[in-house]
């Protein structure tokens, strides 16, 4: 089932008096279930693609729909509780909160989604999905104590602890050697299955492609 349609998108920025065009009509559409990846050289776009579909900046044309809502004619408020209670993010870098525990890192996304749990049904949804990432043993630990593999799979978790139905992930493994960026990507792809999410990943590591459903080239701001 088609999840994330994105139709002629374009994106323009200026540089002083020039405008430069960063996407060039991009025509793409997003499956339940599937793991998705964006990949090309530094400059093709795929960043940029990706925080378009997710929200996270305007096209200069072009539309984006999500289950049927159209994010281009959508308010900033409406996008933005949007992205809090459907869409996941998993960046480079986890970004955790340095004085948060690791549970209390999950527990705080479930308030900026709103969710509708009880402060003891959320206590459980934290653990059973810290067990499902390999981390229930470190629910009371801090950032500063975490290996930079941990510090990825509690991303993760924080990221898709609110049931988002799509996850974006922006270079995930980039900072990771090989073995731990396996153990990352072999994650994803996990959870992608398990719980159906639509994930869209940018990543410049060929190894990581075999944990892909579909492969999706881009240069110099179009599909290849």
């Amino acid at each position: 089932m088609t999840l994330f349609t994105i139709d002629e998108v374009r994106k323009t920025f200026k540089n002083g008096e020039v405008e430069e065009e960063i996407l060039k009509g991009i025509n793409l559409s997003l499956n339940e279930g599937e793991i998705t990846a964006l990949v090309g050289a530094s400059g093709s776009g795929k960043s940029t693609l990706l925080t378009i579909a997710a929200g996270l900046q305007p096209a200069t044309d072009g539309q984006v729909l999500f289950e049927e809502q159209n994010l281009t004619t959508m308010k900033t408020d409406q996008v933005r509780k949007l992205r809090a209670s459907k869409f996941g993010f998993v960046f480079q870098f986890a970004h955790l909160v340095p004085f948060l525990t690791v549970e209390e890192q999950l527990l705080l996304m479930l308030d900026v989604a709103e969710s509708p749990l009880k402060k003891n049904e959320q206590k459980y949804e934290v653990n059973r999905l810290l067990e499902l990432v390999g981390m229930e043993h470190r629910k009371t630990a801090y950032p500063s104590s975490l290996s930079g593999g941990e510090k990825q799979r509690v991303a993760i978790a924080r990221a898709i602890i609110h049931q988002p139905k799509v996850l974006f992930a922006d270079e995930p493994t980039a900072s990771l050697d090989s073995q731990r960026s396996k153990e990352i990507m072999l994650l994803l792809r996990t959870l992608t299955k398990t719980l159906n999410i639509t994930t869209l990943l940018v990543t410049h590591d060929e190894e990581m492609l075999a944990y892909t459903d579909r492969i999706i080239k881009m240069s110099d701001g179009v599909v290849l």
